[in-house]
């Protein structure tokens, strides 16, 4: 009984009388007190077992135990359901004060010997008397704007209340069974005898000539169980016509226009807002020959695809236009709604609705056929943009959609209105007529000047919507000021408004009132723009100039790239930091991956950590970048959907989203973000779910001066330590000194074309797949389970180079059913660099201890051997202090405390003493072991063994041409000789033994072969 509101039920039972109903079934009723008893009639009874109780209309039967009110009697007196119950109750007593009346049959809502068209016409006018009965109903299509009175009639919406067979004959008849059958053939029955729209919000599509061709219901509860259909149409055997029709046969004849959208209800929401040239598909996919025919006979030239905004919106939208539309000589336009939203919803949430349509029709994007049309803000329009990216000239008459020819209508608000608000046409749509008035607009401020009069207006951005425009608002003149809050749309508030400011500044009230009225066509104005703006997809591609885009070429076809790119970080004045800043870029490009790279930097307060971010994401482009100093814990969960796409996400401090570590980790990990929010309905106000998803992958990057980071966060991020050892400090020292003089101005200012020059480059990176023909051959340490997401880093790194180098590489093509697949392959070469790279960056993941501890460590051991020597004494015999420490190494003592902490937590310092206020000293146990060790090469492969067969070559047959190696800031990367031995080894021993990083890289050369089915992107 959910469809009937608790109210009706509750109503009806205070109008129905027990003790009249219970007479009215021939039982003669006897005074007990203040009940009435009588002889039970549903089982023998020889005594007074049935008891009625008038105060609270219920009754009970002490033996048969049955009970209840007054639609429990019904149910076992006329063996019913409950609706059927409560159709009995409201007939007998729903109008007549609760006074029984004769019951008489139902009548049947449809003709026993009518045809198929009859009968499923005069279903549906019975669905449609049964909407105006049902306020759940009612309330469904009010929320979703589509109520307007002259619509429901005229396409005479209706709602399936579930109560058309309590109507019809009993089924044992012969009358019944019959009926029932012929319902079953036109689709308003199932098998089951339950109606197919039982439910739902139904709306009947007719033909010309009035008969119904196909009927489409919406279920209104969202909420049912799950595998439930929330849009139903008739089944397509059912149908009583050959075809299925199409909705709003009433067209404008004179009219060379139409909106087409993919539902009915977004339809509706157009011709509810007065544009009365729609019509709709059955479905994305679902416009059929007929929709053409019918456009074709109205004479339309121009479809306005108003789809929903998506993925599969958008795909839809285009292959209409390509396939159907285009072809039959149609001009199409793309109506853009915000990313993820409908028209009805997008109606919804920007009011009034008829100001929205009116805005995304004026924004409508050209699709083909006809002119392109000039855009609602751009100076140019696209036909330029188009004649300059191709160089030919744009054929056709420039045109754009007249709204005018919508045809002029009642809107839901009752006003009569031409769409194209203030008479606009997109025929000739350009920016909105000027107003007369000139604003300076800063920091959110609105000054303007009128004769000897200045209007100061404050809180614009906060109006984004059409239905207020409530700001603050000064007068000024000369020394006499007046300003008030209030809605300018409001007549009451900007009469009084205009009163006290003319009094206040000594102005007429004509002038000011005058001047109010210009300030708010003024404040239209920028408020169209504001909302046009904020409705503008962000983050579109920026469009390289020549002279850009073949540098930008030129760099990544550039066989040297990892050289270039090494070079470019010096002359941007980094420092050192040759595999850091490496590793880093490689990184940053991942983000164009399905699975990217993370990156966490870790070093000591003011070394240089940040800085060395600031330089990577300095060759990044901006617009791909979103950075953060802190986060909190549900903020990552509040943003677009696709606002990380495919982005770097920069963090300044790793300390700066401990709150928000869990969702990075998802984020990471899962490459998405979903959750589930309790908020306030804008349009009901009652409380609901909401579901916020952010879309990935993104590429995250982190800094942070803690010794020991969030072990799940770190573990799934490549760390790179920053060389802090004096030498650094000394080039550091020496470049800040360099940047003061004329040579350093020059240099600050060439840094600027670099980074440029490699913004560019990354944008014209495409995100292609990526393919490893060697991955079967590849080897690595497997000791550890954390090594199993190494392992991912390592292919994703290898990944990375490749994609770096898609200039240089062929691009192979493959199908998958009706999909093409582009990818490009990984090299020997790139594995080489990978190697490389991953010795030092993967690497430090098997110490135990941090750069900076393991740095100490070293320099301890050097210390302490030193003064034994000078001292004649075992090393177990000497003893040192923090403050031996720093002014041996000349460390901080920050420092100097928290790696000695994690030396003495991990056994290789020994504490003596300190406790009850005496002073700390310490043993050094650690002996140097492995400390000249060769580097740790994770069990890496020489790539000079792989082989494209899959055969591994033999060790002894190597000829290690990949090898390469790095030998300081200045030196480029390049082949090693033949007598340099390839990385294959692990470097194995006690947990003392070294790990430094390699410094053995190499550079990947361009492939020379071209297939067939190979292409270079261009």
């Amino acid at each position: 009984m959910a469809l009937v509101p608790q109210e009706q039920i509750d109503a009806l039972k205070r109008k129905v009388d027990l003790l009249e109903l219970v007479r009215s079934s021939n039982i003669d009723l006897q005074r007990h007190g203040q009940d009435w008893t009588a002889p039970c009639p549903f089982h023998e009874d020889q005594g007074l077992s049935l008891v009625l109780t008038p105060s609270t209309q219920v009754w009970s039967c002490s033996s048969c135990k049955a009970g209840g009110d007054v639609f429990q009697w019904v149910m076992r007196s006329d063996k019913v359901g409950f609706r059927r119950a409560y159709e009995i109750l409201n007939e007998r007593y729903g109008g007549h004060n609760g006074k029984p009346v004769v019951a008489t049959q139902l009548e049947s809502p449809v003709a026993l010997d009518a045809d198929g068209q009859s009968l499923l016409r005069q279903v549906v006018d019975y669905y449609h008397a049964r909407l105006s009965e049902n306020p759940t109903a009612l309330q469904y299509l009010k929320e979703r704007g589509i109520d307007h009175a002259d619509a429901i009639e005229r396409f005479r919406i209706g709602f399936s209340d579930r109560t058309l067979g309590f109507r019809l004959p009993v089924k044992k008849l012969q009358a019944g069974a019959e009926i029932r059958a012929r319902l079953q053939q036109i689709g308003i029955l199932r098998q089951t005898g339950h109606e197919q729209f039982n439910g739902c919000v139904v709306f009947p599509v007719f033909d010309g000539p009035g008969n119904v061709c196909e009927i489409y219901g919406r279920k209104i509860n969202d909420n049912l169980r799950s595998g439930t259909q929330y849009r139903l149409y008739l089944d397509a055997g059912c149908r009583a016509t050959d075809t299925r029709g199409v909705w709003n046969q009433c067209q404008d004849a004179a009219c060379q226009e139409t909106i087409l959208c993919e539902s009915i209800i977004n339809a509706l929401t157009f011709w509810c807002a007065g544009y009365r040239n729609v019509t709709a598909s059955y479905g994305l996919d679902g416009f059929t020959d007929e929709h053409r025919v019918a456009l074709e006979r109205w004479g339309v030239r121009r479809v306005l695809i108003a789809y929903r905004r998506d993925e599969s919106g958008d795909r839809a939208a285009e292959q209409l236009a390509a396939e159907a539309l285009l072809p039959a000589g149609f001009e199409c336009f793309r109506i853009q709604f915000p990313y993820g939203m409908d028209a009805n919803e997008y109606a919804r949430k920007i009011t009034p609705a008829t100001q929205s349509l009116d805005l995304a029709i004026r924004r409508a994007e050209w699709m083909g056929r006809g002119p392109n049309p000039v855009t609602l803000r751009a100076g140019k329009s696209r036909r330029e943009e188009a004649n300059r990216d191709t160089g030919e000239p744009h054929q056709g008459p420039d045109q754009m959609p007249d709204m005018e020819q919508f045809g002029t209508a009642e809107t839901c608000d009752g006003t009569s209105r031409t769409p194209g608000h203030e008479g606009a046409s997109l025929m000739n749509s350009g920016p909105l007529p000027p107003r007369d008035i000139d604003a300076e607009i800063h920091d959110g401020q609105v000054d303007m000047t009128l004769g000897n009069r200045r209007y100061r207006v404050r809180g614009l951005g906060k109006n984004m919507s059409y239905d207020q425009l409530k700001v603050n608002i000064l007068v000024s003149k000369g020394d006499a000021v007046h300003v008030d809050t209030f809605d300018l749309y409001n007549a009451r508030c900007r009469a009084s408004f205009v009163k006290l400011a003319a009094a206040e500044v000594a102005v007429d009230a004509e002038v000011i009132k005058k001047d109010v009225g210009r300030v708010l066509l003024k404040l239209e104005e920028l408020q169209d723009q504001q909302i046009a703006d904020a409705l503008t997809p962000r983050d579109r591609a920026r469009k390289l100039s020549d002279r850009d885009h073949d540098a930008a070429l030129e760099l990544l076809k550039d066989p040297n790239l990892l050289q270039r790119i090494t070079a470019d970080f010096e002359a941007c004045g980094v420092v050192g930091e040759e595999t850091n800043r490496l590793a880093g870029y490689l990184a940053a490009t991942s983000r164009k991956l399905d699975k990217p790279l993370a990156v966490l930097i870790q070093s000591s307060s003011s070394a240089g950590k940040t800085s060395l971010m600031d330089s990577v994401l300095r060759f990044m482009p901006p617009e791909e970048q979103v950075k953060y100093s802190a986060m909190t814990g549900q903020s990552l969960f509040y943003m677009g959907r696709t606002n990380l796409k495919h982005k770097i996400l920069a963090i300044s401090e790793e300390e700066g989203v401990e709150q928000a570590a869990y969702a990075l980790k998802l984020l990471q990990s899962e490459g998405e973000l979903r959750i589930a929010s309790a908020g306030k309905n804008v349009d009901t106000g009652r409380l609901g779910t909401e579901d916020y998803h952010v879309e990935g992958p993104v590429m995250i990057f982190l800094t942070t001066t803690s010794d020991e980071p969030e072990f799940e966060l770190a573990n799934r991020c490549l760390v790179l330590a920053v060389n802090e050892d004096r030498d650094q400090t000394r080039a550091i020292h020496r470049q800040q000194r360099e940047s003061q003089t004329l040579q350093g101005l020059l240099a600050t200012r060439q840094s600027q074309r670099v980074a440029k020059l490699h913004q560019d480059a990354q944008r014209l990176l495409r995100p292609l797949e990526v393919i490893n023909p060697y991955g079967e051959q590849l080897t690595f340490l497997d000791n550890k389970t954390r090594l199993r997401r190494d392992h991912l880093k390592y292919l994703t790194l290898i990944r990375s180079i490749t994609l770096l180098h898609q200039y240089q590489r062929p691009i192979r093509t493959a199908t998958c059913g009706d999909e093409t697949i582009q990818y490009i392959e990984v090299t020997p070469q790139d594995i080489a660099v990978a190697n490389g790279l991953a010795a030092e960056v993967l690497g430090r993941t098997l110490d135990e201890l941090s750069p900076q501890a393991r740095r100490l460590l070293i320099l301890l051991h050097d210390v302490v051997s030193q003064k034994c020597r000078e001292l004649a004494i075992d090393r177990s015999a000497y003893r040192f202090t923090r403050r031996d420490v720093r002014e041996a190494i000349g460390w901080s003592d920050y420092q100097v405390r928290v790696h000695l902490h994690r030396l003495v937590q991990l056994e290789y310092v020994l504490p003596h003493r300190g406790s009850r206020g005496q002073q700390f000293v310490y043993e050094l146990l650690y002996d140097g072991q492995g400390r000249e060790g060769q580097p740790f090469l994770m069990g890496l492969i020489d790539p000079a063994r792989l082989s494209p067969d899959g055969n591994l070559k033999s060790a002894a047959k190597v000829d290690n041409k990949y090898d390469a190696k790095l030998e300081g800031a200045g030196t480029s990367f390049g082949p090693l000789g033949e007598k340099d031995e390839a990385p294959t080894s692990i470097q194995s021993g006690p947990k003392e033994a070294s790990l430094r990083p390699s410094n053995r890289l190499a550079t990947p050369s361009t492939p020379a072969t071209n297939g067939e089915n190979q292409t270079q992107p261009g």
